[in-house]
């Protein structure tokens, strides 16, 4: 049996799918630079500007279960085209939102787009290059899904200085319409069985990470003996616990849960998700803190944040071509041990008087370690799939990093506000920075967790031979 799909243009299928993920990603975190103009110029708190990031995660994590049956339901042109229109709405709305309500709104709605195409662009770079190519190639996707949470801040800081957040989203919407004339060219690669759709399925999987995930974000600003937060999160996990009973008794089911029989790669995702929550939540707390605790201005921030994401974007083809040498056992110990050291740094010297040179030094041990760790776990667990699970075990992932993304954001703003509450009872609220900077610190405890559980994962990883 093939390990791939024949196409005329495999380069050109990749790179639009590639790019589209890229500008998904990037509007994961791009607006967290401009958090603070936001919360500025419509009058909300740090909880309530977090749903801008959380949601578009929670959208993400809600729909991405949904690919295993888009992809045998369209065709990989159709799909690709009602991504970037869906994308490209949502921004438009955003770019012209005149409140808080119709920004969420346009955030949600370009989630949908993001949805589509980053479990499409798994499936189908999977499909259409050869396993002793894939190394090399998945060391692109790694770099993709890094680089658009790392570079978000950057660029955006970049955008926000020469004019304002509403043109983040103008920049997003020519970028789409460039890959849409790209897009006609985009052979179909999936097989159109247009399986049954199961309605109860889809909904079980809703409820449950839509009630996690807002249970987590709501846990911001509201205490967990709330009903909100406490309801939401008993009916996620419930649902959750229906959805994966339901998918094993079925014979067609959503998502094919037999991807997890397979060791390596349920502990590959389990490392997908813990290097997904380290990016996200670093992603959003290094912007709050550079500008509100260190008072540097968006595009100087973003600046700053540029030496990390340059190391990263350099690493990501040396793992991807040294991939099959290597192989991914040391690749991600060694990711994993420089997360955890560059967490702990950033709890050692996190405070308001704190030499920038150390935050972006600590930034870039972090970075590092993500560029190792993530596309060799990502990788080493796909391959151990046989092909008809690619697409399932690409849904799998990726819901789970979204969860990841959405819970990691949540957490650090929650953990966050709760070192502010703590340093004020302690110490008052005179200076600003010192209970900003304490706030930050305490949130980076989230971090070394998240680094701590790769790490120790990474101990059990083993170099295995490919499914065929």
């Amino acid at each position: 049996m093939e390990s791939h799909v024949h196409v005329q243009r495999p380069k050109l299928i990749a790179g639009i799918l590639m790019l589209g993920s890229f500008i998904g990603l990037f509007g994961e975190t791009a607006l967290n630079m401009a958090l603070t103009n936001i919360m500025d110029d419509l009058a909300i708190s740090a909880g309530t500007a977090q749903w801008l990031t959380t949601g578009y995660l929670l959208v993400l994590a809600t729909l991405v279960p949904l690919s295993a049956y888009l992809v045998r339901w369209f065709t990989t042109r159709q799909l690709i085209v009602s991504a970037l229109l869906i994308s490209s709405l949502g921004a438009l709305l955003a770019a012209l939102a005149p409140n808080f309500a119709v920004l969420l709104l346009g955030r949600l709605i370009q989630a949908i787009g993001t949805g589509i195409f980053l479990p499409l662009m798994f499936s189908v770079v999977l499909m259409i290059f050869p396993i002793q190519k894939r190394g090399s190639v998945m060391g692109i996707v790694g770099l993709v899904i890094t680089a658009g949470p790392a570079l978000g801040p950057t660029l955006s800081g970049l955008i926000i200085q020469v004019s304002s957040w509403h043109y983040i989203f103008v920049v997003m919407i020519a970028l789409n319409v460039l890959l849409l004339l790209g897009s006609l060219k985009v052979e179909n690669v999936s097989i159109i069985s247009k399986p049954t759709i199961d309605v109860a399925s889809l909904l079980l999987s809703t409820l449950a990470f839509g009630g996690i995930i807002f249970s987590l974000a709501t846990l911001a600003e509201t205490p967990f003996a709330n009903p909100f937060v406490w309801g939401p999160l008993v009916v996620g996990v419930v649902a959750l616990l229906l959805f994966v009973l339901r998918q094993l008794k079925m014979t067609h089911p959503m998502i094919d849960l037999r991807v997890f029989k397979y060791t390596m790669f349920s502990l590959g995702t389990l490392l997908m998700f813990a290097t997904l929550f380290v990016i996200l939540s670093v992603s959003i707390l290094i912007p709050i803190y550079l500008k509100s605790v260190l008072a540097y201005s968006s595009i100087a921030a973003g600046l700053l944040m540029l030496p990390a994401n340059f190391l990263n974007i350099l690493m990501a083809p040396i793992v991807g071509s040294s991939f099959d040498r290597v192989g991914a056992r040391i690749y991600t110990r060694a990711g994993f041990a420089f997360m955890t050291l560059a967490a702990l740094l950033f709890i050692m010297i996190l405070s308001a008087t704190t030499p920038v040179w150390q935050v972006i030094a600590a930034l870039c041990m972090l970075f590092l370690g993500v560029s190792m760790a993530i596309m060799p776990a990502q990788t080493h667990a796909m391959n151990q799939l046989p092909p008809d699970l690619y697409a399932d075990g690409s849904a799998a992932m990726n819901t789970l990093t979204q969860v990841a993304g959405a819970a990691g954001t949540a957490i650090a703003i929650t953990l966050f506000t709760a070192g502010q509450k703590n340093y004020i009872a302690e110490f008052g609220a005179v200076n600003p920075a010192a209970f900003l900077a304490s706030g930050t610190n305490f949130a980076f405890y989230a971090v070394l967790v998240a680094a701590i559980v790769g790490l120790v994962g990474s101990l059990f990883v083993r170099n295995t031979k490919l499914a065929s």
